[in-house]
């Protein structure tokens, strides 16, 4: 999340993307968190299988998937939300993406949690 927000401040600082590019870079930063989260999610599985058990690995999985997408999303979203609100995007992006995705990953985990092992 803060590495997609620090390169969406970049892009905007040297006009590589504007404000009216929001979309195409919500679909952009989307796909990349998502093939992360999903070389991760495999890593974890083959891992957490062997020491934890496959559901609890499995909750892990998902939950990667999930979260890198939405930490991707929403760091290079954030910068061109704050420039929108005529906040300095270099100073508010990164702490307020880690916050964001920390708090909402919990939440997320939880939830995984709560559909897959029904607690």
């Amino acid at each position: 999340g803060a590495q997609a927000a620090t390169a969406c401040v970049r892009a905007l600082a040297v006009g590589e993307v504007r404000g009216s590019d929001l979309l195409k870079v919500i679909w952009r930063e989307c796909r990349v968190g998502l093939v992360l989260g999903t070389l991760l999610a495999v890593l974890g599985l083959v891992v957490g299988t062997v020491f934890v058990g496959a559901k609890v690995a499995l909750v892990v999985g998902i939950t990667l998937v999930l979260i890198c997408g939405w930490a991707a999303t929403i760091g290079g979203t954030m910068p061109l939300l704050a420039r929108r609100l005529r906040i300095d995007p270099a100073v508010v992006s990164a702490p307020m993406v880690t916050t964001l995705v920390d708090a909402t990953g919990l939440i997320l985990y939880f939830l995984t949690a709560k559909a897959v092992l029904g607690v």
